[in-house]
C-alpha cells in the first residue's frame, strides 16, 4: 500500500510524463487572463518607492508590505503576471511609448515609482495562481468628458460657461467647438483601445511563453480616473449641488458599454475605483457629489453582478495628510514627524500624498473586488 508521500511524488511525476493527461492539462487548458487598467495621474501611479517602509508600522498595512518585498528587501517581482503599460513615458500626447516585462515596481509614472498595478497584481497572482497578463494605459491630467470621451456619447455640446469663458479668453466658440469634436474629444480612448488591440494581436511579444492554442480571456477592466473632470468647473458649473455631476455618470456607464463592445467582451467584469482624495473627514459638497456620481453606474440594472464601484476614501491617511498640511504652513515639526512625512509622503494630495500607504491597499482593494467578480453570480429566482 502506498504512503501519501508515494502517492504524491507518483501523481506529479506522472502529470509530468503525461501519464494522467486530466491532471496535466487542466491548468494549460485555461486561458490566459488579461486585465485592463486604464485612467489618468493616479493610475499612472505617483508612489515612490522610497515610501514603502511607512507601511510597516501598521497593523493594517505591514502584512501587504511583506508580499511587496522579496526577503532581500527588493520589490517583488511576479513570476506569473507580465505587464503592457502606455501613457507613463514620453510626452503623453501624440507618441505612446510601451514599458514592459514582469511585474514589479517602476511601472508607475517612473520606474522609482507605482501605481495600484504593483499589488493589484500581487494580489491577482496570489489568488488566481495563474499567468497572467495586464494592459495598462494611464495619462495624467485627462478628462472623461473630452479627452476619454466614449463613441457613443457622441459629439459634446457645450454650455454657456464654457462658451462664455471661451469668449473672454477671444476664441471663437464656433471654431472651438468644431476643433475639440474633431481633433480633441475621445484621443485617449482612442489611443486607450487600440493599444490593447495591439498588445492582444501578439501577446507573445508581451508574454514570452504565452500559448496561442490556449487562447486568452478579457478577465476584467479597472478604471481610475477623475481629478480632472472633479476640477472642472466650466464642465461641470454645478459641482457643489446634487446631480452637479449626472454627465459624469452617463459618460462612464457609456464608456463601460463601449469599451465591452469595441473589445468584444460584452459581460467583462469592470472596477470602479471611486475618488478618495482627502478621504472620509469633513468631505467638501464637490467631492461627495463627485463620488456618487462616480459609483452611479455600478447600480444600474443592466450591469448588476459585474459592474462595481471600489471607494479609495478608507484608505487616506489623515496622519500623512495632516502633516504635509503643516509643513505647507511651514510649522515647525518634531524630529519623529518630519521623519514619518519624509518616509511617507513623495507628491501632491491629488496623488494621493505619493504614499505607498494609501495606495498599495488600493490596488490590494481592486483585485480583492475583481476576484469576487470572477466568481459564477447566483441565479435570481424566477
Amino acid at each position: 500500500m502506498r504512503s501519501k508521500a508515494q502517492f504524491v511524488t507518483f501523481t506529479i511525476v506522472a502529470a509530468v510524463l503525461g501519464l494522467m493527461p486530466g491532471i496535466a492539462s487542466q491548468a494549460a487548458a485555461k486561458p490566459l487572463k488579461v486585465f485592463i487598467l486604464a485612467g489618468q495621474s493616479n493610475m499612472q501611479g505617483h508612489v515612490n518607492v522610497s515610501t514603502f517602509d511607512s507601511l510597516a508600522d501598521d497593523p493594517k498595512t505591514a502584512p501587504i508590505l511583506k508580499e511587496m518585498r522579496n526577503a532581500d528587501g527588493k520589490p517583488h517581482v511576479c513570476q506569473k503576471v507580465w505587464i503592457s503599460s502606455v501613457g507613463c513615458a514620453g510626452d503623453g500626447w501624440k507618441d505612446v511609448i510601451e514599458q514592459k516585462g514582469k511585474l514589479t515596481a517602476g511601472f508607475g509614472a517612473s520606474t522609482s515609482e507605482i501605481g495600484p498595478e504593483f499589488t493589484f497584481g500581487i494580489y491577482m497572482e496570489k489568488q488566481l495562481n495563474e499567468p497572467i497578463l495586464i494592459i495598462k494605459t494611464a495619462w495624467g491630467g485627462r478628462n472623461l468628458v473630452g479627452d476619454f470621451r466614449p463613441p457613443s456619447a457622441g459629439k459634446r455640446v457645450f454650455n454657456d460657461t464654457i462658451v462664455k469663458g471661451w469668449k473672454g479668453m477671444g476664441v471663437d466658440p464656433v471654431r472651438e467647438a468644431v476643433r475639440h469634436n474633431s481633433e480633441l474629444n475621445g484621443v485617449f480612448y482612442r489611443h486607450m483601445t487600440e493599444h490593447v488591440r495591439k498588445v492582444l494581436a501578439d501577446i507573445k511579444r508581451v508574454v514570452p511563453g504565452y500559448d496561442p492554442n490556449r487562447g486568452y480571456e478579457l478577465a476584467g477592466f479597472v478604471w481610475f480616473q477623475g481629478f480632472n473632470d472633479l476640477v472642472d468647473g466650466w464642465s461641470y458649473p454645478n459641482q457643489n449641488q446634487p446631480g452637479g455631476y449626472d454627465e459624469y455618470s452617463q459618460l462612464l456607464a457609456n464608456f463601460i458599454r463601449d469599451v465591452r463592445k469595441d473589445l468584444s467582451a460584452p459581460q467583462m467584469p469592470f472596477v470602479i475605483g471611486v475618488m478618495g482624495i482627502d478621504g472620509m473627514k469633513d468631505v467638501k459638497p464637490s467631492m461627495a457629489h463627485f463620488r456618487q456620481a462616480m459609483a452611479a453606474p455600478a447600480s444600474l440594472s443592466e450591469f448588476k453582478g459585474n459592474v462595481v464601484a471600489v471607494p479609495t476614501a478608507p484608505y487616506w491617511d489623515d496622519d500623512l495628510a495632516a502633516l504635509q498640511a503643516r509643513a505647507g504652513k511651514n510649522e515647525k515639526l518634531t524630529p519623529e514627524e518630519e521623519k514619518r512625512l519624509k518616509a511617507g509622503v513623495s507628491n501632491g494630495g491629488y496623488h494621493y500624498l505619493g504614499a505607498a500607504k494609501i495606495m498599495a491597499p488600493i490596488g490590494k482593494a481592486f483585485a480583492e473586488a475583481m476576484v469576487k467578480l470572477q466568481m459564477p453570480q447566483p441565479q435570481e429566482k424566477q
